[in-house]
């Protein structure tokens, strides 16, 4: 299966990142639905159904947005951030992903998640302050030691796949994260 993936991203790097990322984002928000927050796929118990659209946005999320821009975003990275050093290197496109960057994609997904649901603009505002000061302190706890193994290890075809095996946990965390902040927000209509 390596071998498959291989020759894909080979022939097809972009649209074969964007697939598995996509996949992993919706894989994440099953994860999330199912074993974080207990959904059923029947109304047989008191607990709330599957989400099936929620699990289609994050998949259109992962694989139109998540997958194309870290492509392009890790292809950047490795072209531009050329220091004296190979440390150095690697502790600013660290330094870059995390303070540049990961800001960015974090709000990113909290309004394109709205967006996709349809959510007025009021509504997004509210959950961009109840989620994301949340998810950006824990991005920052777990993500630059993730990148500092990706940057120095992994060679750039397989950056992605490095990072999406580790955002499995990562997205299972964002989906329900922003579910807590749907819930504590109250939907309004503009």
């Amino acid at each position: 299966m390596f071998g498959f993936y291989t020759r894909a991203l080979a022939n097809y790097p972009l649209p074969t990142q964007a697939v598995t990322t996509g996949m992993l984002f919706g894989s994440g928000d099953l994860i999330a639905q199912f074993l974080v927050e207990h959904h059923k796929t029947t109304s047989e118990s008191s607990t709330v159904a599957w989400d099936k659209a929620r699990t289609l946005r994050m998949t259109f999320f992962g694989a139109c947005f998540a997958g194309p821009v870290l492509h392009n975003w890790y292809g950047f990275l490795d072209r531009t951030i050329r220091l004296s050093t190979p440390v150095r290197s690697l502790l600013g496109r660290v330094a870059a992903d995390q303070i540049l960057f990961a800001p960015c994609f974090i709000a990113s997904f909290f309004v394109g998640q709205g967006l996709l649901a349809g959510e007025s603009r009021s509504t997004i505002q509210e959950r961009l302050q109840k989620g994301y000061p949340g998810a950006l302190k824990n991005n920052y706890i777990v993500w630059p030691a993730v990148q500092c193994l990706n940057f120095w290890l992994v060679p750039l075809q397989h950056r992605l796949m490095f990072v999406n095996t580790f955002a499995l946990g990562w997205n299972t965390y964002l989906s329900h994260a922003n579910q807590m902040s749907s819930k504590a927000v109250p939907v309004s209509q503009e």
